[in-house]
């Protein structure tokens, strides 16, 4: 990069020069410096061109180049004929190979060098003067990215210690380091953050190293930070800067507190459950070992940070605690360990006979509040099973079953399998069917076990063997035969199961004979509904029944009020005629008893009325 001077640079004036050489010798002792100056920026390693920003003059013979030393002599290095064209080049050995003069005499350095910051002129000599223009060299090089080097293992709290190292190498100019966290620049602090910078130099290639080592004192808050640092440097075109990549420390500090949980796979803990308790301390690194308090135990119980317990049971339920080795903190919880207890009685396979009581009960012990329900056969019971006088219809598998809402997975249930039994009852009806052609006679039978049924014929002991049977429900059945006889018959009905033989028998008359007809028995799927229409209707029967026996007790009082009166009459009639005839007397007799009979009919129709 080139930077134009204020003004152009001529260096001598004009006077009457002595011979050519003498007045170049001359020229480059005496002349004055320029008041302005021309600045080539050039890269480390890169070629540096200078132009000579002279006019070329009338009278050229030969350009020249020279450097200035420190002490201000001049050195030659490059030398250009106007009129021969050709170029020679002095021997100067850090010079050698790299220097080239161009015919408009720019001069052109390859592979530059911190050394090769110098102030270089052109001069071009004529006869009678000689032109000099300077130009100034600046070198730059930027550095490496920087390195946090010598890292600490880890950090602890409350500590000054050494961080690292940034580390920046070969640049030039020097360069500055600075240091950051999450961003913000770190700034001195006494005893908080110390930070020596060092600016190496390769005596061989000039470049510095930039070393910035950092004392710092973490805090607890300093877990995951990023570190980083920053070189700034100047290049050719100005200020730069590269960072490091960020670093992470590991911050030691102690625990401040401890805290217990319960690890359970559900939010509820029940009898038979695992228990793991795990403690844990908020320092880093964290402890490895606690003390773990069980409910009824006086002494810790030393262990990692874990402590498992299987198999619970309720007596676990208490009070937990977990403390570090030196007792100095600790945390405590409660657990519940939930239960539920179901008794029932009576429970399993029990047989009952048919009319007995059976008082059954289920009886709950828990944690907290159940639920409670039963079912019968796999179907939902709206109220608990009571048995005053068992039925057939009663038996069945019962399940009492319980559960604790809040706590999932307990439940408990027990069975009861309820059998009763009975010996076999016999009704035996008969029906002359539609076509007046044969008679349908049933056995009605119940019991338990199944009674198995016989038909035989009465006198000739004949089997019959072409029964019907209906299905067996709640200890019911029907056996039905259908026949067409000749002759009146007797018909015998046996049911037999393992308690008894029970015989009924059955007169049926021949079928051209018409007979009285038994109603046949409804099916037993609404026998249940029968049964409650025909206590109905019996009640109501009985309750007129009742009513018609106060109204006959009010009008028997009524009648027996009457005849006391008309006998009264009927005395103090006699007295008023005595003398008459016998048989005006019967007369009399018959007329009373013809009133007496009209009376009693009706009294008769009344009563048949009421």
């Amino acid at each position: 990069m080139m930077e134009p001077p204020a003004a152009a640079c001529v260096s001598c004036h004009r006077r009457p020069l002595p011979p050519p050489l003498l007045c170049l010798l001359l020229a480059t002792l005496c002349l004055p410096p320029a008041l302005g100056l021309y600045t080539v920026n050039a890269v480390y390693g890169d070629t540096i061109t200078m132009p000579c920003r002279l006019e070329v003059p009338d009278g050229l013979m030969f350009g020249k180049w020279k450097y200035e030393m420190p002490n201000g002599s001049p050195v030659f290095i490059a030398f250009r004929s106007s009129t021969k064209k050709n170029v020679q080049y002095d021997d100067v050995p850090e010079y050698k190979d790299r220097l080239s003069l161009s015919e408009n005499y720019t001069l052109s350095i390859k592979n530059a060098r911190i050394s090769d910051e110098k102030r270089f002129v052109c001069m071009l000599v004529t006869e009678d003067d000689v032109f000099e223009e300077p130009t100034v060299v600046k070198v730059f090089k930027q550095p490496s990215q920087p390195e946090i080097l010598h890292q600490a293992d880890f950090l602890e709290t409350e500590k000054l210690q050494m961080l690292g190292e940034c580390v920046a190498r070969d640049s030039y100019p020097e360069g500055n380091v600075t240091w950051y966290k999450n961003g913000r620049v770190l700034q001195p602090r006494e005893e908080v953050v110390v930070i020596n910078l060092q600016r190496i130099v390769d005596k061989s290639t000039e470049l510095f190293t930039m070393a910035s080592s950092l004392q710092y004192k973490p805090t607890k808050e300093d877990a995951n930070a990023k570190f980083t640092c920053i070189v700034t440097y100047y290049g050719p075109s100005g200020q730069k800067t590269i960072q490091s990549e960020p670093v992470v420390f590991d911050v030691h500090y102690p625990t401040e507190k401890v805290t217990i949980q319960v690890l359970s796979p559900s939010s509820t803990v029940k009898e038979g459950d695992n228990i793991t308790l795990k403690c844990s301390g908020n320092g880093n690194p964290p402890p490895q070992e606690f003390l773990f308090y069980i409910p009824g135990e006086t002494e810790g119980i030393r262990s990692s940070d874990t402590y498992i317990m299987t198999d619970v049971r309720r007596n676990a339920t208490g009070e937990y605690k977990c403390a570090l080795t030196d007792k100095s903190m600790m945390d405590s919880t409660t657990i519940t360990v939930h239960y539920l207890d179901l008794q029932l009685t009576p429970s399993g396979e029990v047989t009952k006979q048919i009319g007995e009581a059976l008082p059954v009960s289920c009886t709950i012990s828990s944690s907290r509040n159940a639920t409670v329900f039963w079912m019968k056969d796999n179907t939902r019971m709206q109220t608990s099973p009571s048995f005053s006088s068992l039925q057939y219809q009663d038996a069945g598998n019962y399940i009492c079953e319980t559960t604790l809402q809040e706590v999932e997975g307990l439940k408990k249930r027990k069975t009861l399998k309820l059998i009763v039994e009975g010996k076999p009852q016999i009704k035996m009806t008969k029906k002359t069917n539609t076509n007046k052609m044969s008679k349908t006679i049933v056995c009605h039978v119940e019991g338990f076990p199944k009674p198995a049924v016989q038909w035989t014929v009465t006198g000739t002991g004949s089997i019959i063997n072409k029964a019907k049977e209906t299905k067996y429900v709640n200890g019911k059945f029907s056996s039905k035969i259908v026949i067409a006889p000749e002759e009146n018959v007797t018909l015998t009905c046996i049911a037999e199961n393992e308690l008894e033989r029970t015989v009924t028998s059955l007169n049926v008359s021949a079928i051209n004979i018409p007979e009285y007809d038994e109603p046949e028995d409804r099916n037993d799927d609404n026998s249940e509904k029968v049964n409650d229409q025909a206590k109905l209707i019996v009640g109501i029967v009985v309750g007129l029944l009742l009513a018609a026996l106060i109204a006959g007790v009010v009008y028997w009082l009524y009648v027996k009020k009457s005849n006391d009166a008309k006998r009264q009459s009927e005395k103090a009639a006699a007295q008023n005629f005595p003398s008459l005839p016998r048989t005006a007397s019967k007369h009399v007799d018959k007329d009373l008893g013809n009133i007496e009979e009209n009376k009693k009919l009706e009294e008769n129709n009344h009563k048949s009325e009421t």
